[in-house]
């Protein structure tokens, strides 16, 4: 056998040398992507049980409501410390918390149509309450009325834009080309895909607005809608026909045990004399139908918040549509 010479030797070790790093570069990749793939399994395990978490809050809030409601069918008050309050769920491993709110103490987004023969039609009255909650929440009106009108426009089901308005040609020239749904809003979010709903805008409504599964004026209950909400109870009327003030102060004085009677509560002289239609003093109610429950559930590194609107009538009251997301 023929001696090899030193530069053979070399060459022979650096392609060894070559082939362990070539090795270890294989084995870390190998061992990273198997730790990456542990982690989604355990991110995926986890993120399955919070949502179970998630459902089980569910059937509490579901079985409470209906003993709410039960509790006296002829008005919702807020006796019982339920509203907005965060109730502490026991579970395993983590913690879990759940508050419900009156979820038809908003301004419904559907409101801006009503049905007919199965296709929804542009509301006039709808359009007039979204238009005054825009005004009092410091938009000038005649920008309110263009954002409404399209508003409106999104969600009925004709192709005809209202005045001032748009429709499909109105999205079609948008640097990302889009049409107009032309059915009720699924998600107040949904706002933000509208013509004229600028950030500022949608900053200014998203605590105030709400998708109801109905077209249906906003319920509000007036056992339940807060001080803090005048702005709800002023949309009622034409813009500046009533002023946050004197709205926020009606809703202070309210009856510990709730009106007990709707005279009750147009009765009073600094309403009656705002002249209410028939059509909003039949819109507001004693009782609430729609309520939104807020969960959030810490399970290990994972902290995810749901949202889930309830209905209670007609009976049993069940789950309409829920959402999650991770909080931050």
């Amino acid at each position: 056998m023929m001696p090899q010479k030193p530069s053979e030797r070399g060459a022979a070790l650096l392609s060894v040398l070559l082939m362990v790093a070539v090795l270890a570069v294989i084995a870390a990749t190998t061992l990273d992507r198997l730790r990456l793939s542990s982690k989604l399994s355990a991110n995926g395990n986890a993120l399955a049980q919070a949502r179970m978490f998630t459902y089980a809050a569910e059937a509490i809030a579901v079985a409470r409501i209906e003993d709410l409601v039960a509790r006296d069918a002829a008005q919702t008050t807020l006796s019982g410390d339920w509203l907005g309050k965060a109730q502490s769920i026991p579970i395993p491993i983590g913690s879990a918390t759940a508050a419900a709110r009156d979820a038809g103490n908003c301004f419904n987004l559907n409101s801006l149509v009503t049905e007919k023969d199965g296709r929804y039609l542009a509301s006039a009255t709808g359009q007039d309450q979204m238009t005054s909650l825009l005004v009092v929440l410091g938009t000038n009106e005649n920008t309110a009325r263009v954002v409404v009108a399209a508003a409106a426009d999104w969600a009925d089901s004709d192709i005809t834009p209202l005045p001032n308005s748009v429709e499909d040609d109105g999205y079609r020239s948008a640097a990302t080309p889009y049409l107009t749904a032309n059915r009720l809003y699924a998600h107040p979010s949904e706002l933000r895909a509208v013509k004229g709903v600028t950030p500022a805008i949608y900053a200014k409504l998203q605590d105030w607005i709400c998708a109801l599964p109905d077209p249906v004026l906003s319920p509000l209950n007036v056992n339940t809608l807060l001080p803090e909400q005048a702005p709800l109870l002023a949309m009622l009327f034409p813009p500046g026909k009533m002023n946050l003030t004197l709205a926020r102060s009606y809703l202070a004085k309210r009856p510990s045990n709730g009106y007990g009677s709707l005279i009750r509560f147009w009765a009073a002289p600094e309403i009656a004399a705002l002249e209410p239609s028939p059509l909003v003093q039949g819109q507001v109610k004693l009782t609430s139908n729609y309520f939104l429950l807020n969960t959030i559930v810490s399970f290990g590194e994972l902290k995810l918040a749901g949202q889930s609107m309830i209905v209670a009538s007609p009976a049993p009251a069940r789950v309409v549509w829920r959402s999650w997301g991770e909080e931050e």
